[in-house]
């Protein structure tokens, strides 16, 4: 079966919108995925589940440990394991 120039799958699809989402999908590649968003369903669903995903992510306050707040606990854990398997 012969590739088509327009359409895609769903899974080409799929990494075009995931790639978009990041900002690394070329324009050729967002315009065959906006061709195929305009009749599946499927495809409409899993890129608005995407975009409802990053937004999600965009907006989460999340407090990470630092690098050294993290060798102390790494440190503490070693320690405490150490004395439980003596």
């Amino acid at each position: 079966m012969k590739k088509s120039l327009l359409f895609i799958t769903c899974e080409e699809a799929k990494h075009i919108c995931d790639k978009s989402q990041y900002g690394e999908a070329t324009a050729w590649e967002r315009i065959k995925l906006s061709l195929r968003l305009s009749w599946c369903r499927i495809t409409r669903a899993y890129s608005k589940r995407n975009n409802k995903l990053t937004d999600a992510m965009e907006k989460a306050e999340v407090n990470c440990l630092k690098d050294d707040e993290k060798t102390k606990l790494q440190e503490q854990f070693q320690r405490e394991l150490a004395k439980h398997q003596k």
